[in-house]
């Protein structure tokens, strides 16, 4: 391995900085060249093992073969036929199929965009056009993009929003349930819905409330999984008041937390189910998947131009085939458990490591200061720059929180080595 970032990385870099964006941060200074499976390499010809997975959307491994190949065969056919006036196979049979493993059995249809801010603000427009309300509720921590409606629910950090207000207007937020913030799922529970009682009592009528919009685990926020009956409860609470549920899958969808969706872990059928990231493997993608009596809205309401694109519809179709064929599900499950086992017995080593929580393979490891057990951020950090300086990549979430979330794939003694590899970068970053 060369020192990093290589020579062709740092060139890279330094061209990078005249002409891109200044907004789009950078984890550490890593030149993509190529990956495969598990496996990315950089322009230097370094190599990596990826446990972030793109911000977890090459769920079934970089460059799937099986995947490549489907878009690959679309795009010798067809790349864009402008699905908003005209018909097109594969976004049709993509729509099936969603509908058919979209959480509950209620009859649905389906939206397509491009990214999962898109998604959020499509969902945000068909819950205040179906229910004529234009209230939300949110959650503290929530990540759900960076558009302006995504963003006014979004509630994880302040500089996503610094400099861009006014924002929506009616939005409002309540904590998230974290059982490691309050001390027990049952005080977290109490702090959630006696927040939402003060604030329906306080300032926000009920009956103007259009959607709540949460996400089934939390992922910029710290992966964070709620407590039991948690989802439920919310369910029956929108029930109650004829308000829409809208579940923002898309970082936790498409088998991340061992099932299809994070809502299928506590059998919760939503009313829009928000879909991106592993939705495509890589390729833009994303999808709005609401009950049937609730996308109501007539023709030319809102749609995109290149929104239901064949040939990311393919991929998404052979990302779908992959998951069943390949039991990625049951090894989400099964490795994701043993990966969770290896991070706690890492942490019976090192009192920084706080918490290990998490689903399948979205797993978080949350550190802090053994002295005073205040979240700190800077080790988080350390330890994620030292990883990749090992080879291995992870990001943060959260105020001090690294995650876990590689490919599907993954094996066990993949996992076990990737800890073996952060326990290494947890030691140098803490000489």
């Amino acid at each position: 391995m060369t020192d990093l970032p290589g020579p062709k990385a740092k060139e890279l870099v330094e061209a990078d900085g005249e002409v891109i964006s200044p907004s789009s941060p950078r984890a550490y200074p890593l030149a993509v060249e190529s990956a495969q499976g598990l496996t990315v390499t950089d322009v230097d010809g370094n190599t990596f093992w990826d446990f972030a997975s793109g911000i977890a959307v090459t769920n079934v491994g970089h460059r799937h073969p099986k995947v490549a190949e489907a878009a690959q065969d679309q795009l010798d056919s067809l790349i864009h036929p402008a699905f908003c006036d005209y018909y097109s196979p594969e976004p049709t049979r993509l729509a099936e199929r969603l509908e058919a493993i979209a959480p509950g059995d209620s009859p649905k249809k389906v939206f397509f965009g491009n990214s999962g801010a898109e998604a959020v603000e499509a969902g945000m427009k068909l819950a205040r056009h179906h229910t004529g309300r234009h209230r939300f509720i949110a959650f503290e921590g929530a990540f759900h993009g960076r558009t302006m409606g995504a963003l006014s629910l979004t509630a994880s950090k302040t500089k996503y929003k610094r400099g861009f207000g006014p924002l929506v207007p009616g939005v409002d937020h309540i904590p998230f349930p974290k059982p490691s913030r309050y001390g027990s799922e049952e005080a977290a529970m109490d702090a959630t819905f006696d927040a939402l009682e003060d604030l329906l009592r306080t300032r926000v009528p009920v009956d103007e409330i259009a959607g709540i919009v949460v996400e089934p685990v939390q992922g910029e926020g710290g992966y964070v999984v709620p407590p039991e009956g948690f989802h439920q409860k919310l369910r029956d609470f929108a029930d109650d008041h004829g308000i829409l549920l809208i579940a923002d899958e898309v970082q936790a969808g498409f088998g991340r937390t061992g099932e299809w969706f994070g809502m299928d872990n506590w059998d919760v059928e939503p009313d829009i189910t928000l879909m991106g990231k592993g939705i495509a493997n890589g390729l833009p993608m994303s999808a709005m998947v609401a009950k049937e009596d609730v996308m109501t809205w007539g023709a030319g309401t809102h749609a995109s131009t290149y929104h239901g694109n064949p040939v990311a519809a393919a991929a998404s179709n052979a990302v779908i085939d992959v998951i069943e064929e390949e039991n990625l599900l049951e090894n989400a499950k099964e490795v994701g458990d043993h990966l969770q086992a290896e991070l706690r017995a890492l942490a019976e080593e090192y009192p920084q490591i706080a918490d290990v929580r998490g689903l399948g393979l979205m797993i978080g490891a949350e550190f802090v200061d053994p002295e005073t057990g205040e979240n700190d951020g800077d080790l988080s950090e350390a330890v994620m720059h030292t990883a990749w300086e090992h080879g291995l990549m992870i990001l943060p979430c959260g105020q001090s929180t690294v995650r876990f979330a590689p490919p599907l794939t993954i094996t066990k003694a993949q996992a076990t080595k990737g800890v073996e590899i952060f326990g290494d970068a947890l030691a140098d970053a803490l000489k």
